[in-house]
């Protein structure tokens, strides 16, 4: 049947592009259609069941006339509303409607000073800004109309030169353009947002103070957390100005966001900390001062390990708090685990606990590697065996037998933790190295 209008003409318009619809992406714009069933490409098939809306908006003193039959692609009728102003339109524009027919020719809202001859169509773009707008112009007014879809109206028509069966075309390819658009505008934000998260977490990564040191550095990190540049694991070394390095690496319970949060917040004040003289267990118990005002609940504790290294290199003082004892290798000796006898409990979970500095031997030339407990907890194959401490040991003395040093022996000793356990990690890895030649 007929559906009326108030106009006493044939609503026209121009193909004006329309020859190519927009392929269909993502959500339907105005309210969901029915029956859309996917194609074998991951498109969308239209042919069955879609009912479209359409919202018309336009003043006809006039009187009213007929708008002919629309319909969809499967032959379906498209539903039109109709309203004689930008109030009524507002009242009108409720989910369900897919597409807005305007005429150009609409009084604009008032506006002080404001001739613009568009202004009734960035209103309407503001009013429904997920719905896809067809601009109606006169006959002939090519300009005006190709202004308004540089504004953002998906196409133009003209008022006099249109049968139904191009206007439906018209339609449908408004509404396809429409969810196009807004597909691609929301990956290009998604991308844009996966930028910046990715310049932040490489900005919370630490930046090594070693100005001055003879002990050359290398890092190597990878967290557990899928798409993720920092996990909860975290590391830092700074030089003080008396010549003392300082190395730290630790390790927050969890792998999400928070735990990452968490583990920068220790990182900083450690450092900050450090470069104000502290040291040791009172060092310590001012961090755990920090996580148990910081952490989201109190079953949250950190492990830790820190290293401070004498001006002249040989000596160093170790703190462990619930965290695995570094390892040392040197020259004509077999590598093997730093003394952890002392070591304290995790931060975080007994309140007045403290932490015993050890004195430790380095000697001439000897290379310290600081790491975390998810190289360690990796499995060996199939079965439930892990790596452990021992195997991390085994495995560290052939490549250093094969004569890795420095950023290649991190590089390959992470590779063969995750060669055996099968693929990727369940756990953050972080792994610092210090080298003193003689």
């Amino acid at each position: 049947m007929p559906v009326p209008v108030p106009r006493q003409r044939a609503i026209p318009a121009v193909e004006g592009g329309q020859a190519q619809a927009a392929t269909a992406v993502g959500g339907p714009v105005g309210g969901p259609l029915k029956d859309e069933a996917p194609r074998k490409d991951g498109t969308v098939d239209k042919s069955s069941g879609t009912h479209l809306t359409l919202l018309v908006i336009e003043d006809d003193p006039g009187g009213s006339t007929i708008v002919p039959e629309l319909l969809d692609a499967a032959g379906n009728p498209i539903r039109v509303r109709t309203a004689r102003n930008l109030t009524e339109a507002e009242r009108l524009l409720t989910d369900d409607v897919h597409c807005i027919l305007l005429d150009l020719a609409l009084p604009a809202p008032v506006r002080g000073g404001d001739d613009d001859e568009l202004a009734v169509l960035k209103h309407v773009l503001q009013l429904a800004p997920r719905h896809a707008v067809l601009a109606l112009t006169a006959s002939g007014d090519a300009e005006r109309g190709a202004e308004a879809v540089r504004v953002g109206a998906q196409d133009y028509l003209f008022r006099d030169e249109l049968d139904s069966r191009l206007l439906s075309r018209a339609i449908r390819y408004a509404v396809e353009r429409k969810r196009s658009d807004t597909a691609e505008r929301r990956l290009a934000e998604g991308r844009v947002r996966a930028q910046e998260n990715r310049r932040l977490e490489r900005g919370l990564l630490p930046t090594p103070l070693l100005e001055g040191s003879s002990l050359r550095f290398a890092a190597r990190y990878r967290p557990g957390r899928s798409r993720a540049l920092l996990g909860g694991d975290f590391y830092d070394v700074v030089r003080t100005s008396d010549g003392t390095v300082h190395a730290m690496i630790g390790d927050v319970c969890g792998h999400g966001p928070d735990e990452a949060a968490l583990g920068v917040e220790l990182r900083i004040a450690w450092r900050a900390l450090t470069l104000a003289g502290l040291c040791g267990d009172e060092l310590l118990g001012t961090l755990q001062q920090v996580l148990e005002h910081e952490r989201a609940d109190d079953e949250i504790f950190a492990t830790l390990c820190t290293v401070d290294i004498a001006p002249d290199g040989r000596r160093a003082g170790l703190c462990l708090a619930g965290h695995p004892a570094p390892l040392v290798a040197r020259p004509g000796r077999p590598a093997q685990l730093l003394p952890y006898d002392n070591n304290g409990p995790a931060l975080g979970l007994l309140p007045g606990a403290r932490w015993p500095r050890m004195q430790v031997e380095l000697g001439r030339e000897w290379s310290l590697m600081l790491y975390t407990d998810g190289l360690i907890e990796g499995h060996i194959g199939a079965g439930r065996e892990r790596l452990g401490q021992d195997g991390m040991v085994e495995m560290v003395r052939r490549q250093l037998g094969e004569g890795l040093r420095g950023e290649a022996l991190l590089r390959a000793a992470v590779n063969e933790v995750r060669e055996l356990n099968g693929g990727e990690l369940a756990d953050d890895v972080a792994v610092v190295l210090l080298d003193r030649a003689a």
